[in-house]
């Protein structure tokens, strides 16, 4: 399969054109008219040769990705399913904030992080996504609005899709670097967010690349013991280990760090952890966040329901009391598939479905039995 062209730095591109004995001015005119006109095929380039554009089709494609499903919530929540080249499934989630367009990325297929109440994690990693490949979503939905002449344009990123972003470092930070180019989509390094559920090398790491990008941290927990029983990461990576490269990050960075923090019922809510919560995060208290999240419920994880309205205001308090910066995050698309994995698992299963339906349809036509 030939590599999307969005796998390209500005850097690369030129590499590239210069390399086709072509003149390197003509990078520069590759890369508007994928990122300023936001053209799907290299033929609409009207301003190259013909032979440029011949071999821009031999080398690369532009957008890899199909729409498979496209689902729209009441609140302006677009979920999309995107299929890949080789027939594997990811999804893209559109949300709309006071502040502009966020787009949540996926940036591998499956996951291999463990975590016991999350949809994403109930197919094991098949691969990573290409730095082109998670690059096309923001491309894709940025079309939906080009294609309605509405005027408006992703403005925020969260890397916070299906897949552990800092399992697939390199093409992930190659894709910020893309995404953020000036004379590329421009959006600003600080509108742009990376989440991770706590693979301390990399957050050292990470802190190292001056990229200038959020880092948030998936905790979901204030102690090992109930972390490691609904994220086996933290088996790896146990809370001390973790908060101590997250202190190295923000002494290197000097950046806020944001905690993710999803309410279970009866699992992590409880005032005691809240407190729990308060005293870990204490010495980082003025370069850090807390972020509730309410939990949407998964069919295949019926262990875990959601906290109840008073849960969450009691562990909200508690940690307003001891001066932690927090807040319980609005929600998105709560009428559609809106738990991150749970369409791609739903549409997955129906396509099963569908297929043993026709393939009993065909064996009764030919009269075998079942």
């Amino acid at each position: 399969m030939k590599p999307s062209i969005y796998s390209l730095s500005r850097t690369d591109l030129t590499d590239w054109v210069l390399a086709q004995d072509e003149k390197k001015f003509r990078a520069t005119q590759i890369w508007e008219w994928l990122y300023r006109k936001r053209v799907q095929t290299f033929d609409e380039m009207t301003n190259l040769s013909k032979d440029l554009i011949a071999k821009l089709n031999d080398h690369f494609v532009v957008n890899p990705l199909k729409q498979r499903v496209v689902q729209e919530s009441k609140d302006g929540t677009v979920k999309y399913l995107f299929e890949l080249p080789d027939g594997m499934l990811i999804e893209t989630v559109l949300m709309r904030q006071h502040y502009g367009l966020s787009v949540c990325v996926t940036t591998q297929v499956g996951c291999n992080i463990g975590c016991t109440f999350c949809a994403s994690g109930l197919i094991r990693k098949q691969r990573d996504l290409n730095s082109g490949e998670i690059m096309a979503q923001i491309m894709l939905v940025q079309k939906y609005f080009d294609d309605r002449n509405q005027g408006e344009r992703v403005s925020h990123i969260v890397v916070m899709g299906i897949g552990e972003p800092f399992d697939n470092y390199d093409n992930v930070l190659n894709f910020l670097r893309i995404v953020n180019d000036d004379k590329g989509m421009a959006i600003g390094a600080r509108h742009i967010t990376v989440s991770t559920s706590g693979l301390a090398p990399k957050i050292r790491e990470f802190a190292r690349e001056g990229v200038q990008v959020n880092l948030a941290v998936s905790l979901h927990a204030p102690n090992n013991d109930i972390r490691s029983s609904i994220m086996r990461i933290n088996r790896k990576f146990p809370i001390e280990v973790l908060f101590e490269a997250i202190e190295d990050y923000i002494d290197t960075t000097n950046r806020r760090v944001t905690f993710e923090y999803i309410m279970l019922n009866e699992v992590n809510d409880g005032v005691e952890q809240a407190q729990e919560l308060a005293d870990l995060t204490k010495n980082i208290r003025k370069l850090s966040y807390v972020n509730l999240i309410p939990y949407n419920p998964v069919s295949e994880h019926d262990q875990y329901s959601r906290s109840t309205p008073e849960r969450v205001a009691a562990f909200y308090d508690r940690l307003k009391k001891n001066g932690v910066n927090c807040v319980v995050r609005q929600e998105h698309g709560t009428d559609i598939d809106a738990a991150c994995g749970q369409l791609r698992s739903n549409t997955m299963k129906k396509d099963r479905e569908s297929a043993r339906a026709r393939i009993a349809a065909a064996k009764a036509k030919a009269g075998i039995k079942a």
